[in-house]
């Protein structure tokens, strides 16, 4: 298929053909030099486009994702040449420990990395642990973030990087909620995974600030099913575990799974 057809298929958006355009450059870039070629880090929503975009091409082989850790949210693509297993050195780690009683939250964390200079691309998951962060990267910025990054709001760190295979991936926390829903539409489940009323959660989903399996979803009627992982701006997270049978009143029960 002709590569401006396929941009223009795979792309919902000119934001995001620039960005498939940029992947398949990476593609093109280890084939025609058969070395390991990587993107920069893709959020969930990205990772989806860019999967989109390959089946489309036909391409099912010779690529792997890398976020540092299995279960990682933001990752990077790797294209690798018939002899290379892994790029095993694209990605990295940084230890980052508190000075002081008082920690950072993810927010000061990353606004103070980008305040120097660094892009989100170039950013991969930040972890909180009790007395530090860990911050995946691109490798190739490790350096300079450690003899740079000293602090995060107003508390000062102590940086140095840390093997991945030392990182400590902190326990996710999350609460089970089962209830029953007259539908399985958007605004219904919405509504019971953060506890508003079906007019409050109506307005969430017409704000913008909604996001169905990582994609901005603007439609309450929209249904959704079991795995689906709904996210609100300034709200939260969670995902619909399970869907059961009907009530005797005819509503369904689901049990779903927020993040704390």
């Amino acid at each position: 298929m002709d590569r401006g057809v396929l941009l223009d298929r795979a792309a919902s958006s000119p934001e995001e053909r620039i960005l498939l355009a940029r992947v398949l450059d990476k593609y093109d870039q280890c084939r025609r030099r058969s070395i390991p070629a990587v993107t920069s880090f893709l959020s969930p929503a990205e990772q989806q486009a860019a999967e989109r975009l390959l089946h489309m091409a036909g391409i099912h082989t010779g690529f792997l994702w890398n976020g540092g850790y299995e279960r990682a949210e933001r990752r990077l693509l790797q294209f690798l040449p018939d002899w290379a297993e892994e790029d095993t050195d694209a990605v990295g780690c940084l230890l980052a420990r508190f000075r002081g009683d008082e920690a950072p939250g993810h927010r000061d964390c990353l606004g103070s990395l980008m305040g120097l200079g660094i892009v989100r691309e170039k950013l991969g998951d930040i972890l909180l642990l009790p007395d530090a962060c860990e911050v995946i990267a691109a490798a190739d910025i490790l350096p300079f973030l450690t003899q740079n990054w000293t602090s995060a709001g107003r508390v000062r760190l102590s940086v140095s990087e840390l093997p991945l295979s030392e990182l400590v991936i902190p326990e996710q926390k999350v609460k089970a909620i089962r209830d029953t829903v007259m539908s399985l539409r958007l605004d219904a489940v919405t509504a019971s995974g953060f506890s508003l009323s079906r007019g409050k959660a109506a307005e969430l989903i017409a704000s913008g600030r909604l996001r169905l399996n990582h994609i901005e979803c603007t439609k309450c009627d929209r249904t959704v099913a079991a795995g689906d992982v709904i996210t609100a701006r300034g709200v939260g997270k969670f995902v619909l575990s399970e869907v059961g049978g009907l009530s005797k009143k005819g509503r369904t029960a689901v049990t779903i799974l927020r993040y704390l």
